[in-house]
């Protein structure tokens, strides 16, 4: 007999839309809205969803991250989309939305260690972020749009809640069931995750996190990109449907190894039933750590040489 994971995990290679939907540019209703419900009862939130949100992350005037190596950049044909620019959300003045400042409270030695990184590259692949490496791009950043692939699909069994990322080819199964956390000894890259409903809003509780990945690995989070996160790191997202094709996400970062008082982020998901997800073909061993530390071993060839 097949577990309700895997079940939730063949039926992401489907199309799982079950509720016929109207276009991703119709307008927000402007009163509570009640959602579907699966066959089990849960709020209905499957289907494909979008974040191309040309907002900036902070709020303008918080600090520059310091330039990064252009080595690892993607091409220019990687932005190109299938999503609609109807499915765009209106542009706010920044994701981070507490404190009111729009800025993230990161303590000075956090910052030290990401410049360290940063100014290191070409050394090893230690100083990397895990998205580059291939490894993940974390809790909460897989949720961050960066340049390009910024597509998700939720599909829902019962007792489970399945989100695949575009980016990374990442899918992460959050059980409903009330069970408890793992032992506090057990410490994965992107956490261990528990849901629960809140009327309509799923609640997704992370903890149980190591002390080896980054808050944030798109450069479309600025200074934010390569922050360390802690074993402290606890999370909580909250995925809202407010219509028919729109998700509010919003998500608490709280680290007190690395922030000075919790902050917040939201930022809208638009249902898009006409995008495709293909392949994203990325592991350990891709090119552009190899290449990176081939630039930086032809940069200290050139420091030895007499000038």
């Amino acid at each position: 007999m097949k577990t309700p994971v895997l079940m939730a995990v063949v039926a992401l290679a489907g199309s799982l839309t079950v509720n016929a939907q109207g276009p991703a540019s119709a307008a927000r209703t402007t009163k509570a809205w009640n959602p579907p419900r699966t066959a089990d009862g849960q709020p209905d939130l499957q289907g494909t969803w979008v974040n191309f949100d040309s907002t900036p992350f902070e709020a303008p005037g918080a600090p520059q991250l310091p330039a990064a190596n252009p080595g690892v950049s993607p091409p220019s044909h990687w932005g190109e989309t299938s999503s609609s620019t109807s499915a765009a959300p209106a542009r706010r003045p920044s994701m981070i939305v507490d404190p009111p400042d729009g800025k993230v409270p990161v303590m000075r030695w956090a910052e030290d260690k990401r410049d360290y990184d940063l100014e290191r590259l070409g050394d090893s692949w230690v100083h990397e972020t895990p998205w580059v490496r291939c490894i993940t791009r974390g809790v909460p950043g897989g949720m961050f749009p960066a340049g390009y692939n910024n597509a998700y699909q939720i599909v829902q069994t019962p007792g489970y809640v399945v989100i695949r990322y575009e980016m990374i080819h990442e899918a992460r199964v959050i059980p409903l069931d009330g069970r408890p956390h793992v032992g506090k000894n057990i410490r994965q890259w992107n956490g261990d995750p528990r849901g629960h409903w809140e009327g309509n809003t799923l609640v997704v509780e992370t903890t149980n996190f190591n002390d080896r990945g980054s808050i944030a690995t798109s450069a479309a989070t600025g200074r934010i990109r390569g922050i360390p996160q802690s074993e402290a790191l606890h999370v909580i997202e909250r995925f809202t449907p407010v219509d028919g094709n729109t998700i509010n996400y919003e998500v608490t970062v709280d680290d007190p190894k690395v922030y000075t008082k919790p902050w917040k982020a939201a930022i809208p998901l638009t249902r898009d039933s006409q995008y495709q997800i293909y392949e994203y073909a990325c592991q350990e061993g891709n090119y552009a750590v190899p290449n990176e530390l081939s630039g930086g071993r032809a940069r200290d060839a050139a420091e030895r040489q007499p000038h």
